[in-house]
């Protein structure tokens, strides 16, 4: 798949050892300004933790042989769900694929790859739903995903260092049937 000169690629867990450095040096570049910060810092750890879920599926765009930025995430445990806290009825299938990490490094940037990674990643999983964690430190961001069908549903701070996300869910099912 293509968008203009950017090629996408699908991997899954199997492939984490070949593109695990690509994913860091997207993230280092995509962060650079950030590098001081112990939660950026910690990017290999969930690196690891996702790629080592056997269902962690990843999408990275490629301008020529340049990696441009990237998507990854896996499936929720089923009856794990940490999403469901923030919704007063569950909807009756609440199978959910956890996006994870999008990144685009900063060269690339406000040219539609972000969504285009994105949508790779989601359009043909299985599950109901899509949840992710948005900063709301950055408004432009959480109102992209908005934009893509996402709605916020409550608050989560995963870990003691990292921001209070904002909690944002998204009916797969309902975008793959307009």
């Amino acid at each position: 798949m293509s968008i203009g000169t950017i090629e996408l690629h699908p991997f899954t867990h199997d492939d984490l050892p070949a593109i695990r450095q690509v994913l860091l040096d997207v993230h280092s570049d995509a962060y650079a300004d950030q590098m001081d910060d112990e939660f950026v810092q910690r990017f290999p750890w969930f690196v690891d933790h996702w790629g080592g879920h056997p269902g962690f599926a990843c999408v990275i765009g490629y301008d020529g042989q340049e990696p441009v930025g990237f998507a990854y995430g896996a499936p929720a445990t089923e009856g794990r769900e940490w999403w469901r806290e923030h919704v007063p009825t569950p909807p009756a299938d609440p199978s959910t694929f956890s996006v994870s990490e999008l990144m685009v490094r900063p060269r690339w940037r406000k040219q539609g790859i972000s969504e285009q990674l994105h949508e790779a990643l989601v359009a043909a999983r299985p599950e109901a739903l899509a949840v992710l964690l948005v900063d709301p430190q950055h408004p432009k961001v959480e109102a992209l995903y908005e934009s893509w069908g996402y709605r916020r549903v409550g608050s989560r701070q995963p870990f003691p260092d990292s921001p209070n996300f904002a909690v944002m869910l998204r009916d797969l099912k309902a975008s793959r049937d307009r």
